[in-house]
C-alpha cells in the first residue's frame, strides 16, 4: 500500500507533490516514516540533500520552498546536506531548457555561490535565517567540486555505464530538443549522472526537489543502488506561479519576488496575487493554517502577504508594509512610508517624465516609459502621470516625493 501523507509528520507532509518510492509502511527502504522511525530509533538524524547550482546571484520566493522544507528537517533535529554545484554548474542543469547552456567560469559559479549562502542566512542567527547556520550538527555545506573534479576517465565511464541512451532520451526536455531537431551537446547527458552521484558522495537519506526534477533525483538512487548504498527517497514539491498567475516563478519572466526586496514591494507585490494562487503560497511560503484564515479572497491574500513579508523581515517591518501599502495605493504621498529610495544624482535636468522613470530604474527603457504612463501606470505623490514628455526643471522639485509604477512599486526620489 502506498505511502499516504497522513503517515507523515504534518511539517513534512505540508505541500508535498510527489514522494517516492512509497512503498509498503513499515518498510524503512519503502517508506520514509518508517525510515524517518528506524533512525529515531538508532539516534542518527537522516541526511537530507539539497543540490544547488549557482549560475545566478539572486534567489527568489520561487527557489525558497525547497529551502524552507530543508529548515523544516533541520528544526527536526536532522541534517541538511547543502550541495553548492560548483563543479555541475559549469555543465549547467538541462531541464527546462529548450537549448545547450552557456557554461559558466569557476570564477563566477563561486561569487553566485557567496551571494546564495548570504541570501540564505550565513552569519545571521538562526532566527532571522532562512536555514539554520548556528546548531552544530543540523547542516553540512560542501561543494561538489570535492569529489567531481577528481574523478577518473574509468570512474565516469563506469557512471555512464549505469544508465542507456535510451533513457537519456526519455527525460522530456531532451526528448523534445531531440525531436524537434535541437543540438544536444555530448556533456549535458553527463549532467544528471554527477548530480546524481552527488548522493553516493554525502550517503542522502532524502532528496529534495521540484517536481521538474524527478528523472535527476531517481538517477541519484539508481547510483546509490549501483554503489550498494541504501537508496534515497525522493521528496519533490511543486513549482510555485509567479506574480503573473500563470508561468512558474522566473527572473526571466519578471515575475518575482527576490528574497532581499525590501519590505514594502514584498508586500505590495503579494497582495496582488491572483485568488487561483493564493492557497498554493500559503501553504507553500508560510506557516499559516488555512483552515483558519478567512474564506474571503482579499483578507486571506493581506494575511498571506503580511506572513511571507515578516518571515523575511519580521513582523513590525511587515506590518509597516502593509500600512504604507494601503497609504501610497490610496493615494497619499505619507513622508513617514518607509519606500525604498531611488537617486536622483545621475539624471540629467531637465528632465521628462519618461526619462525620469527609465533613468531612476522603474522601467527598463524609455519606450517602456512611455507606454506605461500612456497607459495610466505611473503616479507621482499619487497624482497619475498623464504626459510622457512632461517636464521637471530640477532634482530639488522631486526630492522627497514618491515615484509610483503600478500598484507594487513604489520610490521615494532623494537628491
Amino acid at each position: 500500500m502506498p505511502e499516504q501523507p497522513q503517515s507523515l509528520p504534518a511539517w513534512l507532509a505540508r505541500g508535498m507533490a510527489d514522494l517516492f518510492p512509497a512503498g509498503a509502511p513499515g518498510d524503512a527502504d519503502q517508506a520514509l516514516a518508517a525510515r524517518l522511525a528506524a533512525a529515531q530509533a538508532e539516534g542518527r538524524p537522516l541526511r537530507i540533500k539539497l543540490g544547488i547550482d549557482p549560475t545566478g546571484s539572486n534567489i527568489h520566493l520561487g527557489h525558497s520552498i525547497l529551502f524552507r522544507k530543508l529548515r523544516a528537517f533541520q528544526d527536526a533535529g536532522h541534517t541538511a546536506v547543502l550541495i553548492i554545484g560548483d563543479f555541475t554548474a559549469r555543465i549547467g542543469d538541462p531541464t527546462g531548457k529548450s537549448a545547450t547552456r552557456v557554461q559558466l567560469t569557476a570564477e563566477e559559479v563561486e561569487a553566485n555561490a557567496a551571494t546564495y549562502l548570504a541570501q540564505l542566512g550565513q552569519g545571521q542567527p538562526k532566527e532571522q535565517a532562512l536555514l539554520d547556520f548556528e546548531t552544530p550538527g543540523r547542516l553540512e555545506v560542501r561543494r561538489n567540486s570535492e569529489w567531481l573534479a577528481d574523478l577518473g576517465l574509468p570512474q565516469v565511464i563506469g557512471l555512464l555505464g549505469t544508465a542507456t541512451v535510451g533513457q537519456m532520451l526519455a527525460k522530456e526536455d531532451f526528448a523534445k530538443r531531440y525531436g524537434s531537431g535541437t543540438p544536444i551537446a555530448l556533456h549535458e547527458f553527463l549532467y544528471p549522472f554527477l548530480q546524481g552521484y552527488d548522493s553516493v558522495a554525502v550517503d542522502a537519506d532524502v532528496e529534495l526537489g521540484g517536481t521538474d526534477q524527478k528523472f535527476n533525483v531517481a538517477m541519484g538512487r539508481d547510483l546509490q543502488r549501483h554503489f550498494n548504498q541504501r537508496t534515497q527517497f525522493g521528496l519533490l514539491l511543486p513549482i510555485l506561479v509567479g506574480l503573473d498567475g500563470v508561468q512558474k516563478m522566473s527572473k526571466s519572466l519578471g515575475n518575482t519576488v527576490g528574497l532581499e526586496e525590501d519590505p514594502l514591494s514584498m508586500y505590495s507585490k503579494l497582495e496582488k496575487v491572483g485568488d487561483a494562487a493564493i492557497d498554493d503560497y500559503i501553504t507553500l511560503l508560510s506557516d499559516l493554517d488555512l483552515a483558519s484564515l478567512p474564506q474571503n479572497p482579499r483578507d486571506k491574500q493581506k494575511a498571506m502577504a503580511l506572513a511571507v513579508t515578516a518571515s523575511r523581515h519580521g513582523l513590525e517591518a511587515a506590518s509597516k508594509a502593509q500600512s504604507d501599502a494601503a497609504t501610497l495605493v490610496g493615494g497619499g504621498g505619507d513622508a513617514s512610508a518607509d519606500v525604498p529610495e531611488a537617486s536622483l544624482a545621475q539624471v540629467n535636468f531637465p528632465a521628462k517624465a519618461f526619462y525620469l522613470l527609465s533613468a531612476v530604474g522603474l522601467c527598463a527603457s524609455s519606450s517602456e516609459a512611455r507606454r506605461q504612463i500612456k497607459g495610466g501606470a505611473a503616479r507621482l505623490e499619487g497624482e497619475k502621470l498623464t504626459d510622457p514628455n512632461q517636464e521637471f526643471a530640477s532634482a530639488a522639485e522631486l526630492e522627497g516625493k514618491v515615484l509610483q509604477l503600478g500598484k507594487k512599486t513604489f520610490r521615494r526620489l532623494t537628491a
